[in-house]
């Protein structure tokens, strides 16, 4: 104990010299240091470290140049009404050509390659509206309705597979991650054998940052991910041609654009966003939002005694996890955002966690409140660029708590949490949990 002691006190006597401060024992964040959490993925994994960052940043500089010497500046937008004002001139700031933040060497590949996908992440304009376009329907509330049926049972295949396992079980990997994989695939038509190379191909693609989820930690890594997508859907596309079936897949692959079918990459791209960000952001929140309640037991509670509180407890969810961390937009005119003039050229870093934890916009934002009522999260964007699959991710999650709710008399945490270390999307890789959970009969 005495050595642990003088090492504190030698660490905090060079920390002083360092100019660092601190609090009541904790280090102080200048703005600065605050900034770098959106370059780090493990800062992403250590959410008391990002969150009291971006508490800072809305604070101090709501609008901060970020400066790192493994990427281009940009500007991190941490406030609610300014990753709004963002999201509404879609004339002005613009997704291409930065959608996503990559490291300074990713850039110049793309400015001299193009972007490995395109995506509707990556489109402006006449090209995204009619690209949204081609599915748009399938995503309306008379279209999902029509798997209402389907999301119960999936839902309680799933709490089914809780009993089965015993009383103790990965929440995330072995719970949360098939659920919405299954739905978006069959979505899609693909065959159920093949449900688990998409996991692994998701995984390696937004994990591409985490030592357990990723390939390789080479940027050939990841285009080897990519090209596998691209091997895949190329031969489902061809099938889909010569036979359409009633999925999403035929649609996609026999859609045309002013007369004329996608591009392959147009084609390709789409099938990944939606086999990928289909269920990879839900997986996320149902293992969050188990997490969330586990910690909060009243609210737990609350959830049993009023089911009713389910609808509003899936947004609430959806705000405390915020699985798409950010998307980058490019200005093509100088604008002012929050007070402060970004160029022409510059580009700007929406934070979502840190807009749904604003002071401003929500009461006490760091309590999770299953009743909070309005709910003005930004965790689907805002705008043209609003989240397609919105009310189908609401819809799986009300079920499985629909189902998990009423079933479950006790869960706790057997094992740490593990959070994805990412920049962009991700959320819990491991929730090790205890349960009572009962039989449905």
């Amino acid at each position: 104990m005495c050595s642990i002691r003088i090492a504190w006190v030698l660490n905090s006597i060079e920390s002083t010299c360092r100019g660092e401060q601190r609090h009541g024992g904790e280090h102080v964040l200048s703005v600065k240091e605050a900034g770098q959490v959106f370059v780090d993925p493990a800062a992403y994994a250590d959410e008391e470290l990002f969150f009291r960052a971006c508490t800072v940043l809305r604070r101090e500089d709501p609008v901060h140049l970020v400066e790192h010497e493994n990427f281009n500046p940009f500007h991190a937008v941490t406030r609610h009404a300014d990753v709004l004002s963002v999201e509404l001139r879609s004339n002005i700031f613009r997704n291409e050509p930065r959608p996503v933040l990559g490291t300074r060497a990713d850039d110049e590949r793309a400015a001299k390659n193009g972007n490995l996908l395109r995506t509707l992440i990556h489109v402006d304009g006449e090209e995204h509206r009619a690209l949204r376009g081609i599915t748009s329907d399938w995503f309306l509330p008379k279209s999902l309705a029509r798997l209402d049926q389907r999301l119960s049972g999936l839902a309680r295949a799933s709490v089914d597979r809780m009993v089965e396992l015993g009383g103790e079980c990965d929440f995330a990997r072995d719970i949360a991650m098939p659920l919405p994989l299954n739905v978006i695939l069959a979505i899609l038509g693909l065959p159920e054998s093949d449900y688990p190379r998409m996991l692994k191909l998701t995984q390696e693609l937004f994990g591409s940052a985490d030592e357990e989820m990723r390939r390789g930690s080479t940027p050939e890594d990841l285009i080897a991910v990519v090209q596998d997508f691209f091997a895949y859907f190329t031969d489902l596309t061809r099938q889909r041609r010569e036979e359409p079936q009633d999925d999403l897949t035929s649609v996609i692959a026999n859609a045309l654009i002013d007369g004329r079918p996608l591009t392959d990459i147009q084609t390709i791209s789409y099938y990944v966003i939606a086999a990928t960000a289909g269920h990879d952001t839900t997986s996320a929140s149902m293992a969050g939002g188990l997490q969330a309640l586990i910690e909060n037991p009243d609210q737990l509670d609350l959830l049993r005694t009023h089911p009713e509180h389910i609808g509003t407890a899936v947004d609430e969810i959806i705000r405390w996890v915020t699985p798409v961390k950010h998307f980058m937009r490019n200005a093509i005119e100088d604008a002012q955002v929050g007070g402060k003039t970004i160029r022409k050229g510059e580009s700007l870093l929406l934070s979502y966690p840190s807009a749904n934890r604003d002071e401003s916009v929500f009461s006490d934002p760091d309590r999770f409140d299953v009743t909070r009522s309005p709910n003005k999260h930004l965790a689907f964007g805002f705008g043209v660029h609003y989240c397609l699959g919105a009310l189908l991710a609401r819809m799986e999650l009300r079920a499985l708590l629909s189902e998990l709710i009423p079933r479950l008399d006790h869960v706790e945490l057997a094992a740490e949490p593990a959070l994805v270390k990412t920049i962009f999307v991700g959320g819990l890789k491991r929730l090790p949990i205890r349960y009572v959970v009962r039989d449905a009969s």
